[in-house]
């Protein structure tokens, strides 16, 4: 039996004094108990005016120095991102990047002054005696190239215990990502090749079965034994298609047990053309499979690999336009890598604790059907300096993808060094892919692969080394340097 209380209207107003932004209150009052009730609007129904100055009682109190970086992100912000959400962001976001960069400041301080110490400590006890201060010079040269030859023999210690893993590669068919996928194939993993077209798929696993029976036959001892866990499999996929995607993750999974890598390559371009040139279906096409296939794939790789115990890696490939610079005749393609930029970005605070790791690939300019097409003879001239074959590139993405760790690393082909010998050895490339008419001078593709699996060097240390000292702080050497000159000049004059 339910008893009904009459109860008469509230009325609610406004105190006539207070702060308003801090702790707008409402009062009503209660005739059942004859008093007065406050009331504060519950704060996920505060307009954008009401946030900034409302304090939580019983929170902990905040940094100084924090509450001094928050109060003047706030004082200098646009009136459109003083709202708690855009607020939190531009924190987190500018936090990150104060963490980063007192990191690398961190490290710069602690490495110059234990090698200022180190070398001030040698020139002390070498009693200012000049050859006892060229040893010491030579010694810490020395130190230097022993540490990088220790780190890169870690590096190879690695590669080589590096079980074989379980790939995905989409668009792998021919270009980049055939190339790939023999890579990984030829390190001892299991492959899954993708195309649109059934009949490319099973060519391509025909050809790669055939690579890798090359390379048992040629290979001894471990390194044959290392590849009797390889195989490929395939099957036809249209990455911008969803249901085609699920298909091709549970064919993956049911044919390798679990995905290690997951590789979007899937990518066209269709032509070096203005805007206004591209049809309508050029476009579309464009766009559905570079942005929106990248997505459909990287929501299902991430999907399967979080149930793993091991969880995986997803990669995007990078291109012209993911730093967002303008792409002039390519800006449909350049507009798609650009938003896989965000899609990173984003997907890295998303997979924060996760096991997945979301990263990127940059082949640079690979000589392959996608960059050729439409391309002129300036463009292809162009090319001589700075592009490369497919399996050029795959030689030095695929060790780095194995053996990756984390989230959020970003896997290049044209590092800084490799930019400067292009460009300073520009004059001796010239004719080295394409003659002055811009007809190509190399080798189809098929010729240069007949005695691939011959042909192909093992994982080298000058390969170890190239990892170990991407990784270095070159610039951190060339201060010590600095520094170290700095304590001798300043030695010798006393």
């Amino acid at each position: 039996m339910l008893a009904k209380v009459h109860v008469s209207t509230l009325e609610c107003h406004l105190p006539p004094t207070g702060n308003v932004l801090r702790g707008r209150v409402v009062t009503t009052w209660d005739p059942l108990r004859r008093r007065r009730i406050f009331v504060q609007p519950c704060r996920s129904f505060k307009s954008s005016e009401d946030v900034g100055d409302y304090h939580v009682e019983g929170s902990k109190p905040v940094n100084k120095l924090v509450e001094t970086i928050r109060s003047a992100v706030w004082s200098c912000s646009k009136p459109s991102l003083r709202t708690e959400n855009k607020l939190r962001e531009a924190m987190e976001k500018l936090e990150e990047r104060l963490f980063v960069l007192a990191l690398y400041v961190g490290r710069y301080i602690i490495t110059m002054m234990s090698t200022g110490v180190v070398m001030f400590v040698g020139f002390q006890l070498s009693g200012r005696d000049s050859q006892m201060n060229e040893l010491i010079w030579y010694s810490w040269v020395g130190g230097i190239i022993i540490g990088t030859m220790i780190g890169s023999n870690l590096v190879l210690d690695e590669v080589a215990r590096a079980g074989p893993r379980n790939v995905v590669i989409t668009g792998s068919t021919r270009g980049l990502g055939k190339a790939l996928a023999r890579e990984f194939l030829l390190s001892g993993d299991r492959v899954i090749v993708t195309s649109r077209s059934p009949e490319s798929v099973g060519l391509t696993i025909k050809e790669l079965e055939e690579n890798l029976k090359q390379s048992v036959n040629s290979a001894r001892g471990s390194a044959r034994k290392k590849l009797a866990h390889a195989k490929v499999a395939g099957m036809a996929c249209d990455v911008s298609e969803p249901v085609d995607v699920i298909k091709l993750g549970k064919f993956a999974a049911d044919e390798l047990g679990y995905i290690d890598i997951w590789v979007n390559n899937a990518g066209t371009n269709k032509g070096f053309r203005p805007l206004l040139q591209f049809n309508d279906n050029d476009i579309q096409e464009i766009v559905s499979t570079n942005l929106i296939g990248s997505i459909l794939c990287t929501k299902e790789a991430i999907q399967i690999m979080k149930t793993q115990c091991k969880g995986g890696h997803v990669f995007n490939m990078d291109g012209a336009g993911s730093g967002g610079s303008s792409t002039p005749l390519t800006a449909v393609y350049g507009s798609t890598k650009c938003g896989l930029r965000q899609l990173q970005s984003s997907l890295l605070k998303e997979c924060k604790r996760s096991k997945v790791g979301v990263h990127t690939a940059s082949p640079g300019m690979v000589l392959t059907d996608l960059l050729l097409s439409g391309s002129t003879i300036q463009n292809r001239q162009m090319f001589n300096i700075i592009c490369e074959h497919p399996e050029t590139v795959a030689r030095t993405l695929v060790p780095r993808m194995r053996v990756v760790k984390g989230s959020g690393k970003a896997i290049n082909y044209l590092t800084p060094p490799r930019i400067l010998i292009a460009l300073v050895t520009s004059w001796l490339r010239r004719g080295r892919w394409f003659d002055d008419q811009g007809r190509a001078l190399y080798a189809a593709e098929a010729d240069r692969l007949r005695n691939w699996a011959e042909s192909r060097a093992r994982f080298s240390f000058t390969d170890a080394m190239e990892m170990y000292t991407e990784n270095t702080w070159i610039s951190v050497f060339s201060l010590s340097v600095v520094c170290a000159f700095i304590i001798l000049s300043s030695t010798g004059s006393t």
